[in-house]
């Protein structure tokens, strides 16, 4: 009875260990304060590789409000414009969270539950960003919903 335990705990080790699958897809998303625009882009390869993109718009307080909807557009534009440029990258994944091989920091969360994914954005010294993402069969020409 003895071998058999150990032989259970072993594939129950080896289980544990094995990586958890990113799920593969598109899901894009906004962010907007007074202050701060962004517009994001995120797909996951069945190879698990991961394309990101995110342009920003700072310190915009100052900005009319009735110049928010160019600049809404301008993000738009530059998220479709440079999509075709961003290299997929390896993240690791622990069926939660994505980071950086080897990295600290949340890049990713999935919440597999709620089939809900959020993109952290990092801007200089400020709190960590979480932006809600959806998930998408296509990407938008305009993520901002206009």
């Amino acid at each position: 009875m003895r071998p058999l335990a150990l032989i259970f705990l072993a594939a129950l080790t080896l289980l544990s260990c094995s990586r958890a699958t990113p799920p593969a897809g598109k899901w894009e998303g906004t962010y907007e304060t007074d202050d701060t625009m962004i517009a994001a882009r995120l797909e996951i390869g069945t190879d698990g590789l991961v394309k990101v993109s995110a342009p920003d718009l700072l310190n915009i307080g100052a900005t009319p409000a009735d110049q928010r909807g160019s600049m809404r557009e301008q993000l738009a534009g530059d998220l479709a414009g440079g999509w075709g440029d961003v290299v997929p990258r390896k993240m690791d994944f622990d069926g939660e969270t994505f980071r950086k091989p080897g990295g600290i920091a949340p890049q990713m969360i999935w919440k597999a539950s709620k089939k809900q994914m959020w993109l952290v954005v990092y801007i200089g010294t400020q709190p960590s960003i979480r932006i809600p993402m959806r998930e998408v069969g296509d990407f938008s020409d305009n993520p901002f919903g206009g």
